[in-house]
């Protein structure tokens, strides 16, 4: 008879994978040696057997953390083994990884997003779409980036504008997000997409050729306790512009991404190398005190500095015949003597190239000082109730003529408005020549007198007559532009009809230019064309048509004494007395008035 017994339901995986665990850790005892007895104490008596004095560490589970440890543990080795040896789950685990990564790419490429750690000018654009990207590079590039200028050990800083380099955002976005996932996981950089304004650049570099120059210098001469050495001549250069250009051109992307450019400098040699030729002259001229005077010809003030004998030393080198004149050393000196001057008054200055000609000269003469001029800046002028442009240039010491110069778009016939500003020329405008410092003539034209200073001193003092109300002398700081012993002048208004024709005046020295051709100056007799003598009789009041007449013969002495460059300056009730020699003049002259009046009471 068969007998049929129902198929078993098959063990599940989990207690077969529960039996091998079992398995595996069942202790198989080997037999025992001969002559050992069997210890047939159970596992847990053995386990609890130590030799004596000795006791066993117990074993710290660590609680609850160590139970979930635990557990983590075993899924973890549990989730291991399916992948391990179960196929259908190692599928399904291959299948989901898929799943989420086709839903990130999904994400950023239906979002049009850039993929994570893709950076571009130390941007990181990842998660970020085009757009985004666009503003953040923009933002960077104008705000962040800046390109160094490099020379050696020497650097400077511009924005990538002044180099005329140009970003382009949007395509330097497109080609963050075209790299992909290339980012992942070790990050991908990006080079910026720009151009190049090549006459922005060229500006740029032009402007750095003397910024980035290092000026050769030629021999020279330093104290080394009392002793005067010679210092050989040194290389200089100077920056190639064409070449430069050329490398940020074709390296124009790498230039913006390492955010450097090198300069290309060329080397430039010294004229002379050799100092011993001048040692000697240098050392009797820097044995001496160097004493630099400024004179200010508006003023009469005159300035004295005297720089130590290691700075006077630094200055001098060797030049191609004689000792000549470093210029950037000097140049400092200059520099910080204006800074000086500009704290009693913002418009004075000294100007360089004048002041290095000069001090230039001084040494290769091998004398121990020279005196340097004050300048004055140009300056406006604030109009006041009642002004026109003629009261203006009285009351400025301005020819009228430089005024119309200094505002040509002005009509002057027009009312001006109170509180408008006026442009005025600088006062040398008037004072061409180098002044003569210790000479100076004062006329005074409200007593019709003149003085003459040498060395503070006076040594000539009389009256004349200036210009009359219709031909008026300008108030002023002048000085003499020349001598003619006779000169030309004419007015149909002195003869009175077309008939005369021109005069000659004597002993005439020019001051300054009333309109082109036409000066104003110094004189002494005039003659008309029939022989007649006019003006001697006249000196003390208002005759002449702009001139400053004396009598003959006081005209002749100041003629041979008034070397051009003499400063004169004018005074009037609208040009106060600017020098103190002016004002000495004017106070004296009030004195003997005083006294005359109290003498005539």
């Amino acid at each position: 008879m068969d007998v049929y017994q129902p198929d078993r339901k098959p063990r599940g995986r989990a207690r077969q994978r529960m039996a091998a665990r079992q398995r595996r850790q069942m202790v198989t005892p080997r037999a025992p040696e001969a002559g050992v007895p069997l210890d047939t104490r159970t596992p847990l008596q053995r386990r609890d057997a130590s030799p004596p004095g000795f006791r066993a560490p117990r074993l710290n589970t660590g609680g609850k953390a160590g139970d979930i440890a635990a557990k983590a543990g075993a899924a973890g080795r549990d989730l291991l083994w399916r992948l391990r040896n179960d196929v259908r789950f190692t599928g399904i685990a291959a299948a989901v990884v898929a799943a989420l990564f086709l839903i990130f790419v999904l994400t950023y490429t239906g979002q049009n997003r850039i993929f994570p750690n893709v950076w571009a000018l130390g941007v990181n654009l990842g998660g970020k779409t085009v757009d985004e990207s666009i503003a953040l590079l923009q933002q960077a590039w104008s705000s962040e980036v800046r390109i160094q200028v490099v020379d050696e050990e020497r650097q400077w800083e511009v924005t990538p504008t002044e180099l005329g380099i140009r970003l382009d955002a949007r395509a330097t976005a497109e080609s963050a997000r075209n790299v992909g996932m290339s980012g992942i996981p070790l990050g991908y950089h990006i080079v910026p997409a720009v151009a190049l304004d090549v006459l922005a650049a060229q500006t740029t570099l032009l402007n750095y050729t003397e910024i980035s120059r290092i000026v050769p210098h030629n021999a020279g001469y330093r104290w080394e306790g009392d002793e005067l050495v010679g210092i050989p001549g040194t290389d200089g250069r100077f920056l190639d512009v064409a070449i430069t250009l050329e490398n940020l051109q074709e390296d124009l992307e790498q230039v913006a991404d390492r955010r450097r450019l090198d300069l290309v400098m060329m080397p430039m040699e010294p004229d002379i190398t050799d100092p011993t030729p001048y040692l000697e002259q240098a050392r009797a001229l820097t044995s001496q005190t160097f004493l630099v005077r400024a004179y200010d010809p508006f003023t009469n003030e005159t300035l004295a500095w005297t720089p130590d004998r290691d700075t006077f030393t630094s200055w001098i080198e060797a030049g191609t015949e004689r000792l000549s004149l470093r210029a950037e050393e000097f140049a400092q000196f200059v520099d910080m003597q204006t800074d000086t001057l500009m704290q009693d008054n913002d418009l004075r200055y000294i100007e360089p190239s004048d002041a290095l000609d000069k001090v230039r000269t001084a040494i290769g003469e091998g004398r121990a000082q020279v005196t340097l001029r004050i300048r004055y800046r140009t300056s406006t002028y604030e109009v006041q109730s009642g002004d026109s442009g003629y009261r203006i240039a009285r009351r400025t010491g301005v020819p009228f003529n430089l005024m119309q110069q200094a505002n040509p778009r002005r009509d002057w016939d027009a009312m001006l408005s109170v509180g408008e500003r006026v442009n005025l020329p600088s006062p040398d405008e008037v004072v061409p020549l180098d002044p003569v410092p210790n000479k100076r003539i004062i006329v005074d034209l409200e007593t019709q007198t003149l003085w003459a200073y040498e060395n503070g001193q006076l040594v000539f003092n009389w009256l004349i007559s200036s210009g009359m109300d219709r031909a008026p002398t300008s108030p002023g700081i002048f000085q003499i532009l020349d001598h003619q012993e006779t000169a030309v002048g004419s007015s149909v208004e002195l003869c009175g009809d077309n008939s005369c024709g021109s005069w000659t005046m004597g002993w005439f020295m020019g001051i300054y230019e009333v309109s082109p051709g036409l000066v104003n100056g110094f004189h002494g007799r005039v003659i008309l064309p029939g022989g007649t003598v006019m003006g001697n009789g006249n000196v003390g009041s208002q005759y002449t048509y702009g001139c400053v007449m004396s009598i003959d013969g006081d005209a002749e002495q100041l003629y041979y004494w008034a070397e051009v460059g003499t400063m004169v300056e004018i005074v009037s009730r609208e040009y106060a007395p600017r020098s103190d020699l002016a004002r000495m003049s004017l106070g004296q002259n009030a004195q003997a008035s005083d006294a005359m009046r109290s003498s005539n009471s």
